[in-house]
């Protein structure tokens, strides 16, 4: 297998297996977290929190670097004005992220730990992902 597939791959496992063991594969945990007058579980806020701090490091160095280590270049986002498509879109992520109690990373990686529920998420996901693409053509 070449670089272009391990380093990938990797690091996509070493993500999932974090998701993972923070709890974030469990939707009653992250229901748990938004549920901030009730039963409140802050689990999901020290694994934001472990996030932050790696990409403060990150932005600190990747300024020094010319170019990836492993990649062409650096695709880093611009800084873009509030838009209703992204403010409605925000929106429909966080009303699907409360009800499901999963987002994309972690519902791909529960796909491991319970294949059935996290299926039906994603099968979902992917509708959703395909929908936005057929009536916005491609956008």
């Amino acid at each position: 297998m070449s670089g272009r597939i391990v380093i990938p791959a990797l690091s996509g496992s070493i993500f999932g297996a974090g998701l993972a063991l923070g709890g974030m594969t469990d939707p009653a945990r992250v229901r748990g977290f938004l549920d901030i007058f009730g039963d409140w579980d802050p689990t999901l806020a020290f694994v934001m929190g472990g996030a932050v701090l790696v990409m403060v490091v990150a932005w600190q160095i990747q300024p020094r670097l010319t170019q990836p280590m492993f990649g062409g270049g650096f695709n880093l986002p611009g800084t873009q004005d509030l838009t209703p498509r992204l403010i409605g879109g925000s929106a429909l992520f966080g009303i699907g992220w409360g009800i499901a109690g999963l987002c994309p990373g972690p519902g791909i990686a529960a796909l491991v730990i319970e294949p059935v529920s996290a299926a039906i998420f994603v099968v979902a996901m992917l509708a959703g992902m395909f929908l936005v693409r057929l009536f916005e053509g491609n956008a």
